[in-house]
């Protein structure tokens, strides 16, 4: 609420001069150039100078949020199919949930979100049709959502320093952003993740710990992969770490997802958008989800030994 709050009632400008740029660039060790040190995906460049604002909430970051809102709506959902008591607190906290989660312009996070649904309908044959009903009306919304962005999202403003930034850096990329599911940035996640798959097959050894992401970035290091959990992974550990970490992975949805739906249900959509970004890199992921599914497995192994009715 605070988000959808924050993107229509506080501007920009109060944001630059809060303490998160310093917040980024002293504490976190990131250098951003083009909104004042803020990150750069804090608005939705649409490239004709008048970006729209993205929720972002006290994550200060519109994937983070995105992320914690798709954990939660697959949790909601959950629940509401069950039809468990009080349906009047789980139906407006969904639909609150999912308002965020548009908000933040992550399209990668909405068919994620698709995905943990129908994971979550494979598993519960019973609630199957509700939650397949759930996916279709979630992938419909996303798509319209996307389309009519640009005419419901409060627009902002570049300041000057800003803005011949923004000129430089679009004449050298040659190119502008724009609206849908085609635009710059998804073909920039593309050619990111190309990249990194071709430097990791290359290079199937790895760099060494600390030559991706945002620990490369940070220290100054060469990035030689990028977003992408598993060739950020390939470049730290080589090919055969990232391998392990899939198997690993899928070891670990083939325990917790017959025995805690929702929260197998929310690693395959973590899993799915590993292939665009760091999710491990993302600390309330890192320390909450996997804590979570270790939980489950601890539970799940003690099960043989138990004396009594579990």
């Amino acid at each position: 609420m605070f988000g959808l709050v924050d993107i229509y009632a506080i501007p920009l400008s109060w944001w630059r001069h809060s303490g998160a740029p310093g917040w980024f660039h002293d504490q976190l060790g990131f250098h951003y150039f083009g909104l004042s040190d803020l990150p750069e995906n804090f608005i939705y460049n649409t490239g004709n100078e008048h970006p729209l604002r993205r929720l972002v909430s006290t994550f200060l970051s519109p994937l983070a949020s995105s992320y914690v809102f798709v954990v939660a709506l697959l949790l909601a959902v959950a629940w509401l199919v069950r039809r468990r008591p009080p349906l009047v607190v789980w139906t407006p906290l969904a639909a609150l949930l999912f308002a965020g989660l548009l908000w933040t312009h992550s399209r990668s996070s909405y068919f994620a979100l698709v995905a943990g649904l129908v994971a979550l309908a494979l598993v519960r044959r019973g609630q199957a049709p509700a939650l397949l009903a759930s996916a279709a009306v979630v992938l419909v919304t996303s798509l319209v959502f996307v389309k009519a962005y640009t005419h419901v999202a409060p627009s902002t403003s570049f300041t000057q320093s800003e803005l011949a930034q923004q000129r430089r850096h679009a004449h050298q990329a040659g190119g502008s952003a724009g609206g849908g599911f085609s635009d710059a940035s998804t073909a920039s996640h593309w050619r990111s993740l190309r990249t990194g798959v071709s430097t990791v097959l290359h290079h199937p050894q790895g760099f060494g710990v600390g030559n991706a992401g945002s620990t490369a970035s940070r220290t100054g290091v060469k990035v030689e992969a990028g977003e992408s959990t598993y060739t950020e992974l390939g470049v730290d550990a080589g090919l055969l770490g990232a391998l392990l970490f899939v198997a690993w992975s899928l070891l670990l949805l083939r325990i917790v997802l017959p025995c805690t739906a929702w929260l197998g249900a929310a690693l395959v959509a973590v899993f799915l958008l590993g292939l665009q970004t760091d999710v491990i890199g993302v600390p309330w992921l890192a320390y909450v989800l996997w804590a979570l599914a270790g939980v489950v497995v601890t539970t799940a192994a003690a099960r043989p030994f138990a004396t009594g009715p579990s």
